[in-house]
């Protein structure tokens, strides 16, 4: 008679390896790699820097304030050469927290924005109508300062980044400019917003003549009062 098959049966006396024995050790080692894991996560979420808070009360503003805001009929900031309307946390009280305000900008023939640049937002510019003339200062990683003027006309869109000192006036001798300033942030304009007229009237003199290389008399005209001018005049 033919031998059986050599298997091994479950009992106490098998010398075979106890699956019992085999899927226990599994079973810790795979809760121990598990646990170690779950370890891992928990100490890189430890690590992970929290979301940055909003600036305002999100929640109530989204449900209780009002959606709609009149731009073009809200109050005038008016200068001699145009003047301006804002859309901010302070007259639109919906975007508190939201980090984006928008302003109506009008030049009139001769007139010009401020150089001036903004130490905590970029800026996106749309030309409603009319074309401006731009100049953006950038930075100067090369050695030279990089500053690039142009004009840009009616449905073109300027990108003007955090901090860049820049600014726009009219280019045109027969009509206004209007233009629509789009801002990562919901303060209103003249908190975010340092004007080169201040800058230079701010520094002593012969601080001013021995960096343009020119006797102190040069800025001997300079006014002495800081106070915005945020919009202009010339011609």
């Amino acid at each position: 008679m033919p031998e059986e098959p050599n298997i091994k049966q479950d009992n106490g006396n098998r010398k075979g390896v106890d699956r019992r024995l085999v899927l226990g050790a599994g079973a810790a080692a795979a809760a121990a790699v598990g646990g170690g894991l779950v370890g891992a996560k928990a100490s890189s979420a430890a690590t992970v820097t929290a979301p940055v808070t909003a600036e305002g009360p999100l929640d109530k503003n989204l449900n209780t304030a009002p959606h709609l805001f009149k731009l073009t009929r809200s109050e005038k900031d008016a200068y001699r050469g145009g003047y301006l309307q804002g859309a901010n946390e302070d007259t639109f009280p919906i975007l508190q927290g939201q980090r984006g305000s928008v302003y109506f900008v009008r030049l009139e023939v001769g007139g010009f924005r401020e150089p001036h640049w903004h130490p905590t937002a970029w800026e996106l510019n749309f030309v409603v109508s009319g074309t401006a003339k731009w100049t953006i200062l950038g930075t100067h990683s090369d050695g030279d300062y990089r500053n690039n003027v142009f004009q840009a006309e009616q449905g073109d869109l300027v990108f003007a980044p955090q901090g860049h000192l820049h600014y726009f006036e009219n280019a045109r001798t027969d009509m206004p400019l209007e233009v629509l300033v789009v801002f990562n942030t919901s303060a209103k304009e003249p908190d975010d917003d340092i004007g080169v007229v201040a800058t230079l009237s701010a520094l002593p003199r012969n601080v001013l003549a021995a960096a343009f290389g020119v006797p102190e008399s040069v800025f001997g005209a300079l006014p002495t009062k800081l106070e915005p001018i945020v919009i202009g005049q010339h011609g």
